[in-house]
């Protein structure tokens, strides 16, 4: 997916996000709006927007010193913690765990806060359960996970990784083994090592750093290790938009788990802004450019 015009604000509001995370001064704002604004005014067109926010977000961290989402990814992973028990509750005791586990990881990808500033979870989990997605091929990720051994599973956000755990525990029931993996370093709210720990999934599973700090996966920029896991593995499971934008061509047998939170992507695959997904890219009904 290429970058559009329509981009070009949402980058600087991620700029704007970021430091209000961190309470900002007028002084730093400056000092980071001369950083970030080349950055936009070179936004290379033909890339996804996913580049050009990595690069934006690393600016971001070095001229203010510090990751400005720590905060709020801890935050986020202790409040859906919370509702871990009585989520898992609600997985066990359905008439198809993995397809409630599905729903409510792709309902945890509402956890966004390089886009949103508010999230309103309650709202986001009963339309999980009830809505139906805009484009859903769950019988066929059914179908790849009961003849599927190895599964690598991309995470996305903090607290978001908490819904994912209930997808992951309900694979593991099914015997398949599960790898997951992390951003090998703070971008945005991405979840990282800490974050796998700080939820539990350390204790579950092997986590692994895809040894890269992009927005998304760009597999040139990630370690060789973690490229060869995709080759071992019989399944990819993505979870979250820039996943989505980043690899969708190097893996059009993945099954992407995300929702449609811009303009831009919404209108790329024909779908509601919001909608939510599941989804292999080779079994999207048109091309995606």
């Amino acid at each position: 997916m290429k970058t559009r015009t329509e981009c070009l604000p949402c980058f600087l509001r991620q700029a704007f996000i970021a430091l209000d995370l961190i309470s900002a001064d007028e002084s730093l704002r400056r000092s980071v709006l001369a950083e970030v604004l080349p950055v936009i005014s070179a936004t290379d067109f033909s890339e996804s927007p996913a580049f050009t926010t990595s690069i934006l977000h690393r600016k971001v961290r070095l001229e203010v010193g510090r990751d400005p989402y720590g905060p709020v990814k801890e935050k986020y992973n202790r409040l859906v913690l919370d509702l871990y028990p009585l989520l898992s509750q609600r997985v066990k005791h359905s008439p198809d765990p993995l397809w409630t586990a599905t729903r409510l990881a792709i309902a945890g990808n509402i956890i966004d806060f390089g886009i949103f500033r508010e999230i309103d979870l309650e709202e986001t989990l009963d339309r999980a359960l009830t809505a139906t997605l805009a484009i859903d091929h769950y019988r066929e990720f059914a179908s790849r996970c009961a003849s599927s051994k190895r599964v690598l599973y991309l995470f996305d956000n903090a607290g978001e990784i908490v819904f994912d755990r209930l997808l992951v525990e309900t694979l593991l029931q099914q015997g398949v083994q599960v790898t997951g993996v992390v951003k090998g370093g703070p971008v945005i709210n991405d979840a990282t090592e800490t974050d796998a720990e700080q939820v539990g999934l350390k204790s579950l599973i092997p986590v692994i750093p895809n040894g890269s700090d992009d927005v998304g996966t760009w597999l040139p920029g990630c370690s060789e290790f973690f490229r060869e896991e995709i080759e071992r593995a019989d399944l990819v499971v993505s979870k979250g938009q820039a996943n989505f934008e980043t690899l969708h061509l190097d893996l059009p047998a993945a099954f992407f788990l995300f929702q449609a939170k811009c303009d831009v992507l919404a209108t790329a695959l024909r779908v509601p802004k919001g909608a939510m997904l599941l989804t292999t890219a080779s079994g999207l009904p048109h091309a995606l450019t």
